[in-house]
C-alpha cells in the first residue's frame, strides 16, 4: 500500500528549509541517527529520581522503558501492512541526508519511540516529561528535514507511542505499584529506593554528659540531689 504525498506540501517545505540551511545538515543527521541515546539518558534520570519518590513514581519510571519496548513492538506489523515508501523512493529531485532503508516509511520508529517515552516520564514527573517533549519534538523534525519520512508519518509516531503506554499505565498502574511496592521491601529495596543514610547511633555533636544531655539523665540527677537534700 503507497500513500502518495505531494513534495510541494509540508514535506517539500521542510525539504526546502533542508536545502537552504547546508550548514545544519551534518548536525540534524547526527541527532536524527542517534538522538535515541537522549531518549536512553532522560530514561535513567527518571528511574534515579524515582528512587526517591513514591512506589507509583517508580512504576511509572518503570513503565517508561518497558512501554516504550511494546510500542515499538506494536509498530512493526503496523509498518509491513501499510508498506509506505520512503520519500527518497517516490521523489527524485528532494535532497535526502538519511541513510537509505527499504522499511516501510509510516508510522515512525523513532517517533514511536519518542512519544512513549514522553508520555511515560509525564506519568512519573511533569518536568522531566515537558523536557522529554521538546527532545521528541526535534527528533519528529529531525527525521523529515533529512528526508527519511513525511510529516505525517512522525505525527502518527508520536501519537501511536503516547497511546501504548497511556493506556498500558492505565490498565497495569494499580498492578506495577504494588509490585514495585512489596520489591522495595526485598533485596532489591536498595535499587529502587534512595533511603536516607542517616547515623543516629552516635550522640550529636555537641552534646556532653554534663550539657545536652537526655531528659532521663536530667531526672536522674534531680534524684539523686533530691535524696542528698537533708
Amino acid at each position: 500500500m503507497r500513500m502518495p504525498v505531494q513534495v510541494t506540501g509540508l514535506f517539500g517545505l521542510v525539504n526546502g528549509f533542508a536545502r537552504d540551511t547546508g550548514w545544519l545538515n551534518e548536525p540534524v543527521l547526527l541527532f536524527a541517527t542517534y538522538g535515541v541515546l537522549v531518549f536512553a539518558a532522560l530514561l535513567v534520570v527518571g528511574f534515579s529520581l524515582a528512587r526517591t519518590m513514591g512506589s507509583q513514581s517508580m512504576a511509572a519510571a518503570l513503565w517508561a522503558g518497558a512501554g516504550t519496548l511494546l510500542a515499538v513492538w506494536v509498530n512493526q506489523p503496523i509498518v509491513h501492512a501499510v508498506n509506505e515508501a520512503r520519500p527518497y523512493t517516490t521523489h527524485h529531485d528532494i535532497l535526502v541526508l538519511a541513510h537509505r532503508s527499504t522499511d516501510g516509511s509510516f508510522p515512525s520508529d523513532h517517533a514511536v519511540m519518542a512519544g512513549a517515552v514522553t508520555t511515560g516520564l509525564f506519568l512519573m514527573s511533569r518536568r522531566l516529561g515537558a523536557i522529554s517533549a521538546v527532545v521528541a519534538a526535534l527528533m519528529a523534525f529531525s527525521r523529515v528535514y533529512i528526508a527519511a519520512h513525511y510529516p505525517h508519518d512522525v505525527l502518527a509516531g508520536l501519537g501511536l507511542g503516547a497511546a501504548v503506554v497511556l493506556i498500558g499505565w492505565l490498565l497495569l498502574a494499580r498492578l506495577l505499584t504494588g509490585l514495585v511496592r512489596r520489591l522495595r521491601g526485598t533485596r532489591l529495596r536498595p535499587l529502587l529506593r534512595a533511603d536516607s543514610s542517616l547515623d543516629t547511633s552516635q550522640p550529636l555533636a555537641g552534646v556532653t554528659a554534663g550539657r545536652g544531655a537526655g531528659p532521663d539523665h536530667r531526672r536522674s540527677a534531680r534524684r539523686r540531689r533530691s535524696r542528698a537534700t537533708p
